[in-house]
């Protein structure tokens, strides 16, 4: 969401200043239309069943919305048949991908209880069902590398291939299914 809106604002804003500055404003030609930006994919999610997880739930959905532009998750509307269901459990975190878009993901009390931070586990989860394996070993600064850089990891935000491959699955002909790999198995560990 963050590009979009600025690019729009600094399109409209140049074209308003362009005759200040001296220049000639042009206009398009009849019958075309300007370019819009792609809108995004809207997913729903029901944080109904996560229990003590319901606020790292939208924070962790927050964190997607500000770093990608292609998808935006929202809390579903009540009756709304939701896109992903996000449960809490006793067990370690993990995410049962569907579809691209589509699946589960459930918030472990096992690593939250270990002092792993419930924000970053909700927003690594929901990488899965964008799409992401995980990238293990990895950095605290890689969403991705989930429980590898330890407890002490509170980075909520994917990394710049991490967001980029999510742009890449929303956008245009890759809306297909994510790989097998990042399907099958997904969990935070």
């Amino acid at each position: 969401m963050r590009i979009r809106t600025l690019t729009c604002g600094l399109a409209a804003t140049a074209m308003m200043s362009l005759p200040l500055m001296g220049g000639q404003a042009v206009a398009a030609e009849p019958g075309t239309a300007p370019r819009a930006a792609p809108a995004a994919r809207v997913l729903t999610y029901d944080a109904s069943g996560a229990a003590e997880f319901r606020s790292a739930v939208d924070r962790g959905a927050a964190a997607w919305n500000e770093s990608v532009d292609s998808v935006e998750l929202r809390p579903a509307a009540s009756g709304q048949r939701a896109n992903i269901r996000v449960l809490a459990d006793d067990g370690w975190p993990h995410a049962v991908p569907g579809s691209l878009g589509n699946g589960t993901v459930y918030i472990g009390r096992q690593a939250v209880d270990q002092g792993y931070h419930t924000v970053r586990i909700t927003a690594h989860e929901l990488g899965h069902i964008l799409g992401l394996s995980d990238r293990k070993p990895g950095p605290c600064s890689s969403l991705m590398s989930g429980s590898s850089p330890g407890p002490g990891c509170t980075n909520v935000h994917p990394d710049a291939t991490e967001r980029a491959r999510v742009e890449d699955n929303f956008t245009g002909a890759a809306r297909t299914a994510p790989a097998a790999g990042a399907l099958a198995g997904a969990a935070l560990d």
